[in-house]
């Protein structure tokens, strides 16, 4: 009687091996879907040539300035120039975002106002304060290194030239609050004017405007 012999197991097919195409298919697929995502947490749609505008608009605002005779005067240039700098550098904000079909209000652009608000709003207060103590002197330095805190907090939003430019702004604030007097207006102009340009034409021509 002959004796019975196991039988051997058969071998597992082997799984298919991907062919290169495929390989590199799913990686392009893989490196779509992360920089999708990571543009879905940032806002990219800072406009630059509204940040050089914004330049632009502190330069002839520094000049007639320090023309001034009062503190008041002095105050009420920058302020006004200010303030139209900021319409002008959200309005070429926006018709960008519209271009590049990117929401303002939502998810990113909403964060990014978030971080920036409480940093004007506490800009604000301490020049009232400043004022009130008779330390204008004080209130290039303030400006500029507020400025640049809230440039930088949400700058982390969007692209990664903002921050670098909001600690520009802060180290120049900085040098600003201990210069001799007298030289603040320069600081201002370098930073609201120079900086303003400079990081404006970065973002535009890296960026698409």
């Amino acid at each position: 009687m002959t004796t019975p012999r196991p039988v051997r197991p058969t071998d597992p097919p082997t799984a298919p091996r991907k062919s290169p195409a495929l390989q590199d298919r799913a990686i392009d697929n893989l490196r779509f879907i992360r920089e999708t995502m990571e543009r879905a947490g940032t806002f990219t749609a800072i406009s630059g040539w509204g940040i050089v505008a914004a330049g632009i608009t502190a330069i002839p605002a520094g000049v007639v300035a320090a023309l001034q005779e009062s503190e008041f005067s002095w105050l009420a240039v920058w302020v006004g120039a200010a303030i139209a700098a900021l319409a002008i550098s959200v309005a070429m904000t926006i018709r960008k975002a519209r271009v590049l079909g990117v929401p303002v209000t939502s998810g990113p652009g909403r964060k990014l106002m978030l971080a920036f608000a409480p940093v004007v709003l506490a800009g604000a207060l301490l020049t009232v304060v400043l004022i009130q103590h008779g330390l204008t002197t004080l209130l290039p330095g303030v400006w500029l290194v507020l400025y640049g805190a809230g440039v930088a907090a949400g700058g982390a939003l969007s692209v990664p030239v903002i921050p670098v430019m909001g600690v520009s702004f802060m180290l120049l604030g900085a040098a600003a609050l201990f210069a001799p007097a007298g030289r603040q207006e320069w600081f201002m102009l370098a930073g609201f004017g120079g900086l303003h340009i400079a990081f404006g034409l970065r973002i535009a021509r890296r960026y698409g405007g």
